[in-house]
């Protein structure tokens, strides 16, 4: 029997939110410290020493003894470095537990030892990470004791961003500021502040750790680099939404309660297309807590998968053959008053200002497709986009039938004068209870589509951080509405400009509308006709950051300089090579110390079976040699294929970084790669399986 678990009494338990500052903190300080958020100020050191005390005191009745500035460099995950509570010690020889608001407010990791692209050489250590006191402080329990983590942003010595949050939080106040500018012009004199409202849905592969821990590829790298798919894949559709099995489910338990102690709204849980394959989505929250959250979640997950003897895969691609993994980044903008201006309404074809943000939108995707793609670019992402189980690489936007055909009234006629009715849903079971459906359907294969009252980013990759991806949309989009406030500004009729400025990009940004199957080659012939971009893979998207629009863009509003656009370019093109320079070092070492000595063993088997059947008689011996010769045959490949790769390896190390190198590694080592996989896998389905030196996809697939 399980224990009870009250939710609502757990819930942000470990989280210094605001009912707790509200408890805790003088009257004054809390209110100081909530103006400075709202006003987005500085905070003074006075209050943060207060806000620091009593944050320690909270900390430490939680069991912690240490803290850390918790933060998200260029690495793909998160670091932090823990500090004790203890002061200097008294006289006595006891020690006093103290905490101030310069530590609360300020950290000094080393940056020299974190990915700068140049930024800062390796004798420049100095950096700085500053507390965001929009993301609550929490108490993180574990093996490990109790640690109070502080959300914070990092830059270096001379205040460059050296992490996903800074640029994120610039962001958000460029669009806060663009867009509230534009809803005065449409007469909107009460909303004060407009944030982006973000929803995570987080993709992941669940295996046996002890399969885990034979396989040196998933260790090193995170995917199967070898593997023969087994009789059965995905194919019956029965792992989708199935019954949930008693072990997941166990882990999905302690999962949710992790994350409700530390205020993650884990809502929906299930399992996903491949076997193996669950799905984990919060409820939504700004943007800066839900990119906070998201990685609270990537590593809850690998934590309490560990307790469970189960191993979390969050490689966009860990099994070849069936499925990967992705996140769904669901956007939408919400005033403090409580207004999302992505909600169409019952008829949105008389709803002005939804018509117009939405256009504004289509506009901002439109000139910036190249940089969206690149946002969502990783080198597991690459076996996914455009692989017929993700979104396609050609980024384009779903309306649906109701926003399409608004969209088609106002290119064709200049205004729009009806919109399509929700419709009873018929079933055809009259105890059935009857219900209005969507106006819309949803397609799955679309990149950015809007579902409801939100558009779902589908491409990000499971692995990746959504800060990037979240950053260049609401950058884009704060372009997009500061373009219209200019012509707005300018108009002698703001009413009538804002009709013709609707009519304009939905015109002139029609291109990137897209309803049907994005899976079609149709729709890549069509795609290219209308000129979109059609970018295969991350080393080709990278070049999108220094392009001069996307310079002047973030540049514009303050996001990232073109020195630091430069920095993340050279970094991305230094990740790229590294991990595909893991990867083939990893695939010969498994290569030559597994794969060839376990086929060498079985041929040996085979060879003496053929001479002992031989001295035993006249029997057939046909078969066995048949198999000899075919294994000794895909063997001699192997390892001229190995000696190859081993050689690309070698000269892709000694190459300078930068571009050169990780086009290399994609063009030569990466295909040299494949082609030795195809050989080891057919070698797989012919070598006894006892003999075989690591588990088989069916085994990690199946033996959950």
């Amino acid at each position: 029997m399980t224990e009870h678990i009250n939710v609502a009494q757990i819930f942000g338990d470990n989280v210094f939110n605001d009912i707790t500052m509200q408890e805790r903190l003088p009257k004054k300080t809390y209110q100081a410290l909530k103006d400075t958020i709202r006003q987005g100020r500085e905070l003074d050191l006075e209050t943060a020493d207060v806000v620091a005390h009593e944050m320690k005191e909270w900390a430490i009745e939680k069991g912690a003894t240490h803290f850390t500035h918790w933060f998200a460099p260029l690495t793909g995950v998160t670091a932090e470095k823990h500090d004790s509570f203890i002061s200097a010690p008294m006289d006595n020889g006891k020690v006093l537990m103290s905490f101030s608001g310069k530590e609360l407010i300020k950290g000094e990791p080393d940056a020299s030892s974190f990915p700068s692209g140049g930024l800062r050489a390796t004798f420049e250590a100095r950096g700085y990470t500053a507390w965001d006191p929009t993301s609550p402080a929490f108490v993180r329990q574990d093996a490990g004791g109790a640690t109070l983590c502080i959300p914070t942003a990092f830059c270096s010595f001379t205040g460059e961003a050296l992490d996903q949050k800074t640029p994120l939080l610039r962001s958000m106040e460029a669009l806060d500021r663009q867009t509230i500018r534009l809803l005065r012009l449409l007469g909107n004199t009460t909303s004060n502040s407009a944030l982006p409202s973000v929803g995570i849905e987080q993709e992941y592969f669940l295996i046996d750790r002890e399969h885990f821990l034979a396989r040196k590829d998933l260790v090193y790298t995170g995917r199967t680099l070898v593997g023969a798919m087994p009789p059965k894949g995905q194919e019956m559709d029965d792992h989708y939404f199935g019954a949930i099995r008693e072990r997941i489910a166990a882990f999905m338990r302690d999962v949710n309660i992790e994350l409700w102690k530390l205020g993650v709204s884990a809502k929906t849980q299930h399992n996903e297309v491949a076997p193996a394959q669950h799905e984990l989505a919060p409820i939504y929250t700004q943007a800066n807590v839900a990119v906070d959250h998201n990685q609270l979640i990537m590593e809850t997950l690998k934590k309490v998968a560990y307790r469970h003897n189960l191993q979390c895969l969050l490689h966009e691609k860990p099994f070849a053959g069936v499925n990967g993994s992705g996140k769904h980044d669901n956007w939408s903008l919400v005033t403090d008053d409580g207004i999302n201006l992505l909600d169409p309404g019952k008829t949105p074809h008389d709803n002005i200002q939804f018509l117009l943000v939405l256009c504004c939108i289509l506009k901002a995707v439109d000139e910036h497709a190249d940089l969206l793609r690149e946002s969502a670019a990783d080198v597991g992402n690459d076996h996914r986009l455009g692989a017929d189980e993700a979104p396609p690489a050609i980024v384009s936007v779903y309306l649906g039938e109701q926003l399409q055909d608004v969209l088609t009234q106002l290119i064709s006629t200049g205004s729009a004068t009806h919109s399509i009715e929700e419709q009873k849903l018929e079933t055809g079971v009259r105890s059935l209870p009857e219900f209005l459906k969507d106006a819309t359907d949803r397609n799955r294969t679309s990149p950015f589509a809007f579902t409801g009252n939100k558009f779902e980013f589908r491409m990000v990759g499971s692995e990746d951080s959504v800060g990037e991806p979240n950053t260049v949309i609401n950058t884009i989009i704060a372009e997009a509405f500061s373009d219209a406030c200019d012509v707005l500004e300018q108009a002698e009729d703001v009413d009538l400009a804002v009709h013709d400025l609707i009519k304009k990009y939905a015109a002139e940004h029609q291109r990137i509308v897209f309803n049907g199957n994005g899976y079609s080659k149709e729709w890549v012939e069509e795609a290219e006709k209308r000129g979109l971009p059609h970018i295969k893979n991350m080393v080709d998207a990278i070049p999108a950051l220094t392009r001069e629009k996307t310079v002047r863009l973030f540049e514009r509003f303050g996001v990232l300089t073109r020195a630091e656009l430069a920095s993340r370019a050279e970094i991305e093109y230094e990740t790229y090579a590294k991990k595909l320079n893991i990867e083939a070092r990893t695939l010969i070492d498994i290569t030559r110390k597994q794969i060839i000595p376990a086929v060498i063993r079985y041929t040996t088997v085979l060879a003496n079976s053929i001479n002992e059947v031989k001295q035993a008689g006249d029997a057939d011996v046909s078969t066995q040699s048949q198999m000899l010769f075919e294994v000794s045959d895909l063997l001699a490949e192997t390892r001229l294929s190995l000696s190859k790769l081993e050689q690309v390896e070698s000269e892709g190390v000694k190459m300078l970084g930068g571009r050169d190198r990780a086009v290399y590694y994609r063009d030569e080592v990466k295909t040299v790669m494949a082609q030795l996989r195809v050989h080891v896998d057919k070698l797989e389905m012919l070598v006894d399986k006892e003999m075989w030196p690591m588990p088989s996809y069916g085994d990690m697939l199946f033996e959950v």
